[in-house]
């Protein structure tokens, strides 16, 4: 049986799957170049590059923006399998009204556990199904769940953002909802990042903004129940906005992007509205999850939904609730939806309960051929392996490194990394002016798995191989690393062990031979605004079009070096 999966939305992704075994995962940027697109045509045209025929058509969204096309009256993607396989029917499922449900399913089948409770924390996920007014006013934002093996649920919990000014809770067949004037959690994040003149799905942003930030009593943004929209007016589904109309003052601040290249110009006000709404989410948030622990009764808890990729969020639920044994899914934005899509409805025309925990993000489809064919005019070729490349980078060189099968979700794990010395005092400022990234953003280390106590501390996990926690630097550390050690001296760190990624490990292992540090200061292989190459002609091209000089490709044994003009 095979199953492809696709997200049509921000975020698009295609997921392909023989039975239950993922064939290949990609978001669709990396094959369009443009970023966040949606509509993953590229990526469905992929999968027949692995079969001729595809049995399930599996359609997430956020509501049912499945669109139809002329003459057939089809939605556009189950009329272009069919194009492409005559004669074979393809069966399609629309997921677009259960959208927390497929964030909830990924996040478990990924997890490993048998049963747990699924918290989600979205943005604006599907409409409320009590009445057909209401579904188009209301959109699901954040919900708990019960889940078990082999595809059961019950929803717990639901509650919905609302535009419209009342506040009521109603019964939604067997559980309870609120339909609340309070905006969601991911929705004040919007509204401040979009203050700060970013993009609103660019929340990481206000992520590495806010360490630089401090309490101030006149920002606002929980008035007591999380949300004051005498000073944050929700636009769902579309977004939030500061309410700067009614203030002269913030409209001068508000969209502003000059302090983007220029930290004197930044102010308090911004670092300290970033710093307000981290800290006033993540107390909402150990709110949910006290509240899950209390109706599921499971202290196994799986976290997805746009908010699940706030690392420095992560990290201190595992201060908070050191009992409970978190399972935060490292794709845990739109795209991943199609993952746990394609297997809820395999496990239910199948009724298999075999259980896959996600163990590599090494999902894209195989770039091996690339070789063959690549450009190397402007490039130098030479025969290297792991030491000398190692050498390399601790004298104080910038190495792109390229192999393997792309990652998937937003974090570079050392298959499409820029790769630099985590010992250089001003490193962060250096590479972030290399990749025209704004002065503020901190950068992720790799370190070998064995020694990752000896330098972070890891609270309850005892590896974080997907980088989901931005995590304490040991205090004695922190000056040995301080280009990858953030403000606040935490470190979104990636622990690496050689069964996992054996040429970037090897790598990470001479440089530790080298300088003493068994880390190396790790950052995705893109520039400011593009997407993660996926192709090795759009790693050469990076680095044309860039001061980026070396590109290490273990796999075939060379460096790339750029000519000098």
């Amino acid at each position: 049986m095979w199953l492809l999966g696709i997200n049509v939305g921000h975020n698009g992704a295609t997921a392909l799957f023989h039975n239950d075994e993922l064939i290949f995962y990609i978001e669709e940027d990396r094959l369009s170049r443009l970023k966040y697109d949606g509509n993953p045509f590229a990526g469905m045209l992929l999968a027949y590059d692995y079969t001729d025929k595809i049995d399930y058509l599996i359609l997430c969204a956020t509501r049912n923006a499945f669109g139809m096309v002329p003459w057939t009256g089809e939605d556009a993607y189950t009329c272009f399998i069919r194009k492409m396989q005559p004669g074979h029917n393809v069966e399609t499922v629309k997921l677009g009204d259960d959208h927390h449900l497929t964030h909830a399913y990924t996040a478990f089948y990924n997890s490993g556990f048998k049963e747990a409770a699924a918290l989600i924390i979205d943005g604006a996920g599907s409409g409320c199904r009590v009445s057909q007014e209401l579904m188009h006013q209301t959109w699901e934002v954040e919900s708990i769940w019960k889940m078990a093996y082999p595809a059961a649920h019950q929803c717990m919990y639901k509650n919905y953002g609302t535009n419209l000014v009342d506040s009521f809770s109603i019964q939604e067949e067997e559980f309870p909802i609120e339909i609340s004037d309070m905006h969601g959690i991911t929705k004040s994040y919007e509204a401040v990042t979009q203050f700060l003149g970013f993009h609103a799905i660019e929340a990481g942003k206000t992520m590495g903004l806010a360490p630089y930030g401090k309490p101030n009593p006149n920002i606002k943004i929980n008035d007591g129940r999380f949300s004051n929209r005498s000073f944050i007016k929700p636009n769902y589904p579309a977004g939030s906005y500061i309410r700067c109309d009614l203030d002269p003052e913030l409209s001068k601040l508000n969209g502003d992007i000059s302090w983007h290249d220029d930290p004197d110009l930044v102010g308090d006000f911004r670092k300290d509205i970033a710093y307000a709404v981290q800290k006033s989410s993540e107390k909402r948030v150990f709110d949910l999850i006290s509240k899950t622990i209390e109706i599921t009764g499971m202290k196994k808890i799986v976290m997805a939904g746009g908010y699940g990729l706030n690392c420095v969020a992560n990290y201190e639920y595992l201060k908070e609730f050191p009992d409970v044994d978190f399972y935060n899914e490292p794709i845990a934005h739109d795209g991943g939806n199609v993952i746990g899509a394609c297997l809820y409805i395999y496990r239910l025309v199948s009724e298999t309960s075999n259980i896959r925990p996600l163990t590599s993000l090494y999902l894209g489809p195989d770039r091996s051929k690339d070789y063959d064919s690549m450009d190397t005019e402007g490039f130098e070729i030479k025969e290297s392996n792991a030491a000398e490349v190692a050498r390399l980078i601790a004298d104080g060189n910038i190495v792109c490194l390229f192999q393997g099968r792309s990652e998937a979700g937003p974090r570079a794990l050392g298959n499409r990394s820029i790769l630099y010395d985590p010992s250089v005092i001003n490193g962060k400022d250096i590479v972030n002016i290399v990749k025209k990234r704004e002065w503020f953003r901190p950068f992720a280390g790799s370190c070998l798995a064995e020694k990752a106590n000896e330098w972070f501390d890891l609270r309850t996990k005892k590896e974080t191989p997907f980088m989901m926690y931005a995590v304490d630097v040991l205090p004695e550390k922190r000056d040995i690393i301080p280009a990858i050690t953030h403000v606040d001296g935490t470190c979104r760190v990636q622990t690496v062990a050689r069964d996992q990624n054996p040429h970037y490990y090897d790598l990470i292992d001479e440089f530790d031979k080298i300088k003493g540090i068994p880390i190396l200061f790790n950052t995705s292989f893109n520039l400011a605004g593009d997407p993660l190459v996926e192709k090795i002609s759009e790693a050469t091209n990076t680095l044309k079009k860039s001061d980026l000089k070396y590109l290490w490709l273990p796999e075939v044994g060379k460096l790339l070096i750029k000519k000098e003009d």
